[in-house]
Parts: C-alpha cells; structure tokens; sequence
C-alpha cells in the first residue's frame, strides 16, 4: 500500500476518530492506509491534538494589508492610513518598516510572513520555571500521578502561580517532548506508561477486541485433511514456559514428525515472522496448510498466508481436540520441558536437537515407525 499523503481535512477526521476513542486500525480503515501511517500524526505531538491556528482579534487583517498597500502606493502618510484603519499609527509604522518599507510593501507578502512568525514556539510553564519542573520530575520518579502532583502543589503553593502547575501541563509536557521540560523517561514512572495519550473514551472494549478477523474455521479443510491421506498439514501451538517464554510446536497430520519453533516473544508480528522464515524450510508440497488455535499470536495470520501460500485453519473455541496430533505432542514435549521451565534459554539448535530425538522415537499409531522415517519416505516421494 503506497504511502498516502494526509490533507488538512484528512488530520482533522484522524483527530476528530482518535478523540472519540476509536483505534488506529479502525481510523486507517476509514482513510484506506496503514495503522503505522495514523500513528505517525499522532505521535508526533503524543496523542494530544495541537491547537488549531487562528488569528488574534488584534493583529492586523489581510483586507487592512491590502488598504495600506494601496494607500502606500498612493503616496498617503502612515498617520493617515493609520486613522482611516483605527489603528495606532505605531502599528501601520512597523509593519511598513518590516516589510520592505514603502517602495517595497505587498499586502500578500505581509500576510504570509506575519502567519509564519506566528508559529513560533512559546515556552510552557514548566520550561519558564526550571525548580518546578524539578520538583514535578522528582515527584514522578516516586511515582506520583499528574493529578496527585498538581493537586500537592496547589496545596503548597501558597498564592504563589510560579509553584503551581496543572496536571493536564504535566501530562502534555511528557508527551510532546517538543516542549522540552520534562525527560520522555519520566513516562516509565507512570501508572500505565505509554507513548501516546488516549482519549479519555478510548477503550479496548471493543465489539471485535481480542478476536481474530478473516479466518477461515477447521470445518472448511478439504477432506484429504481431516483423513490424513495426503503429507503436508500441520497442526501449530505455542508451547508456555516460565517467565513468559514460548516456542511454537509444529506437527505434521499424516507422519507426526515434529518442528519446535524459537519465539522470542508471543505478539503477533513475532510469531508470524518465525513461522514464515521456518516455512521456506519445507518443500512446498510438505507444507499446504496450518491448523491452529484461536490465540492472538495468529492476528496477522493473513501476512503469514500471502507470504508462504499456506491456509491457516483455525479451530472452534475451546475445541483443543481438534488439533489432537498437536496437544499429544505437546504432551510428549513435556518430558523435555516441564512445566515451570524458562523455555527462552533454549536455542534453536538446542530445540532441532529435541525435536529429532522425537522424531526417531518409534510410534504405536504409525505401526512402529519414526516419524522421521515416514517424514522421509514423503520428501523422496515428493522429490
């Protein structure tokens, strides 16, 4: 997907979805672009939208410009275009003087130039007063909240408006670090650390959160699957160790030769990229399709799908059964991982190693071959 180019109209529907609480995925659907691209706007000033620009009562029009541009033509004084406008004629004097003086003054240029020193950056409170923001960071590092400090300050401050800060100040503070007041490492001590501020109706509650999209249920596999005639489905889960540790088990229907996967971490993008780096290891007539739970480790299953040509099955709800070939042999696995041991020490070598241990151990159910050895008998075939 090409990388779309927001308009102005295109930030303010992003703002306006993301202040109403709906996900970046679910704004990116509506604009037809990716969910990192949304992000991008949005991080840059950390999930709180920036003011929208205007101009102040009191600065000078671009229709005034244009009457002092004319007048200036005409060879009036600034004194008299001055009272014509109801302007102080200090006020016509330095925009004359600033912008080329009479022989070189244009309205329009004007305009631009005094919209562009508009947008200066202007100091936050925190950052005009150096020993508050030091007691805020030292408040946070304690694991304060931004109300609970804004709250104490207000307490102590006695009158004073320079030892006071609100805690909606605090919260923009840390996350637009353009502002330069307060480190970004200060979000660690918060009680839900972020890198964007959510809306206040944001909610994970969601009528699909923590669902899958787009599968495809077990009761669609051919039925050369369900009766193990033909090499080349799989059956997949992850197997959990201590300290969140994992590693993906892979079972072959028809031989029940095993693969053990290293997985660093059990989100999403790992899983996947794993699975799709391992599966380029079979031939393709070894590896047609991929029977798995419903766990949210598979949320990108459909990137696992374009990117090996492999389906991916997924079982019923709390149907473990229907993967029997793979809970059997997690079972087994079991003998070299007990439950309670930290699976991340293992190395892929180390886990090869285990799955061929398993491999050339005889089973009753294959009439006391190895599944290596019917494994085998299927690459000569296939080759």
């Amino acid at each position: 997907m090409p990388r779309k180019h927001f308009t102005d109209s295109d930030r303010t529907l992003i703002w306006d979805q993301w202040q109403r609480g709906e996900s970046l995925h679910q704004i990116a659907q509506r604009l037809t672009t990716r969910h990192s691209s949304i992000r991008q706007v949005l991080a840059r000033t950390g999930g709180i939208r920036p003011p929208s620009r205007h101009r102040s009562a009191r600065v000078l029009t671009l229709a005034e410009r244009e009457e002092i541009s004319r007048s200036v033509a005409l060879g009036r004084s600034l004194r008299s275009i001055a009272e014509a406008l109801h302007r102080a004629p200090s006020t016509v004097s330095r925009e004359v003087r600033r912008n080329g003086g009479t022989e070189g003054y244009r309205a329009n240029r004007a305009d631009a130039r005094a919209w562009h020193c508009a947008c200066r950056p202007k100091l936050c409170k925190l950052r005009r007063h150096p020993m508050l923001a030091k007691r805020v960071a030292a408040k946070l590092q304690q694991r304060w909240s931004p109300v609970q400090i804004a709250g104490w300050l207000k307490k102590h401050s006695k009158g004073h408006e320079e030892r006071r800060v609100s805690h909606e100040t605090i919260y923009r503070s840390l996350f637009i670090q353009a502002r330069g007041a307060l480190k970004k490492d200060l979000l660690a001590h918060l009680r839900r650390p972020r890198a964007m501020r959510r809306s206040r109706h944001h909610t994970q509650k969601t009528a699909n959160h923590g669902q899958l999209t787009e599968m495809v249920s077990i009761r669609e596999r051919p039925a050369e699957v369900e009766d193990r005639a033909v090499p080349g489905h799989w059956e997949g889960d992850l197997l959990m160790g201590s300290h969140n540790s994992q590693i993906a088990t892979l079972v072959e229907r028809r031989t029940r030769y095993v693969m053990l996967v290293k997985v660093p971490s059990k989100d999403t993008k790992t899983v996947i990229d794993a699975l799709i780096k391992h599966a380029y290891k079979l031939p393709r007539e070894l590896y047609r399709s991929l029977t798995w739970d419903r766990g949210k480790e598979m949320g990108e299953h459909r990137r696992f799908t374009l990117a090996t040509d492999i389906q991916v099955y997924f079982c019923d709800p709390q149907h473990p059964w229907q993967r029997g070939s793979n809970e059997n042999t997690n079972g087994l696995l079991r003998q070299y991982f007990p439950k309670g041991t930290d699976l991340s020490g293992y190395s892929q070598a180390k886990l090869d190693a285990v799955a061929r241990q398993l491999n050339e151990r005889p089973r009753q159910t294959l009439d006391f071959d190895t599944p290596a050895e019917r494994f085998q008998q299927c690459v000569a075939t296939t080759g």
